[in-house]
């Protein structure tokens, strides 16, 4: 279901797919009206099909007239060479009677990610520790920052990392280069604190979705300063926001957000140092839904199973 409090917040979904041979599992993301019959359509075409279902999640936003959602997790031995055949079959005993929306895919193929990056290095790192002891399931391709200055980091981790420089002169050349380093070779591009705008033509032309990561602040503290902002101001909570980029700045739809509470005692150093910790976790845990195939967009919200 969607994450409603930041205590669900702490306790992020278990990956139980890593516990089972990878080549056999597959998953089946559907999306559409709600009505009567969904899950028992989907059962019996995976049980046809020698499927066995291990793990099942659903929502409805209504149960009348309600926006229907369903991810099934499924073993079948043998599934890379059936999963062609197995999309083709859905679509017409399933897909098409119900008008959905609907994917198939295999936690043999991991998703191939590249990270955008500036300076700051608690997002990136924390991405790159993860899915170097296995605990995030992906392939990081590529790093691309407007800046030099991770390179090195970046380097012992073994991943590529690409300085394309940006300025305002060159705000258009520089997002050429990087669809043509990106575009149609990744699955998901992540703003680790890629302190730059991306233009709505980048977001069209990368062909993927784009995760991206800020402080919990906006609209109050918008620009540079914000923790020195938000310390004059006395705030109680900061926390992090992790969500689609889309044309509309940093109102795309939310995947998951958590909070620390703060005091008086509190100077801006540690406020900067705990809005951290609670930015590379948030977006950590969005990247590993995203990359789990977890997360639904319905309009500007999503449904996270």
């Amino acid at each position: 279901m969607v994450p409603e409090t930041p205590a669900f917040a702490a306790r992020p979904f278990a990956n139980t797919d890593a516990v089972r041979q990878p080549s056999d599992i597959g998953r089946l993301s559907i999306q559409c009206a709600d009505q009567p019959g969904i899950v028992a359509a989907v059962a019996g075409f995976l049980a046809e099909h020698g499927a066995n279902i291990v793990e099942l999640g659903q929502f409805s936003t209504d149960s009348e007239n309600g926006e229907f959602f369903q991810r099934t997790v499924f073993h079948l031995a043998g599934l890379t060479d059936a999963l062609a055949d197995l999309e083709r079959d859905f679509a017409v005993q399933v897909g098409s009677r119900f008008a959905m929306k609907y994917t198939f895919t295999s936690t043999a193929t991991p998703k191939r990610v590249a990270i955008m990056v500036s300076k700051y290095d608690h997002c990136l790192l924390e991405l790159l520790w993860r899915n170097k002891r296995g605990d995030l399931d992906m392939e990081i391709t590529v790093v691309v920052s407007n800046h030099p200055d991770l390179e090195a980091d970046v380097a012992s981790f073994g991943i590529p990392f690409v300085y394309i420089p940006v300025t305002k002169d060159t705000k258009a050349e520089a997002e050429s280069a990087q669809l043509e380093l990106l575009a149609g070779k990744v699955d998901l591009v992540v703003m680790a604190r890629y302190m730059q705008i991306l233009s709505a033509g980048f977001l069209f032309n990368v062909g993927c979705p784009v995760i991206n990561i800020h402080h919990s602040f906006l609209p109050a503290f918008a620009g540079a300063g914000p923790y020195l902002k938000a310390k004059e101001r006395g705030v109680k909570l900061i926390g992090a926001t992790a969500h689609y980029a889309t044309a509309n700045l940093d109102e795309g739809p939310i995947i998951e957000q958590d909070v620390v509470r703060v005091s008086h005692r509190d100077g801006v150093g540690e406020l900067e140092r705990r809005g951290a910790e609670v930015e590379r976790s948030v977006l950590a845990r969005a990247v590993q839904w995203h990359c789990e195939d977890r997360v639904m967009t319905f309009g500007n919200s999503t449904t996270i199973l």
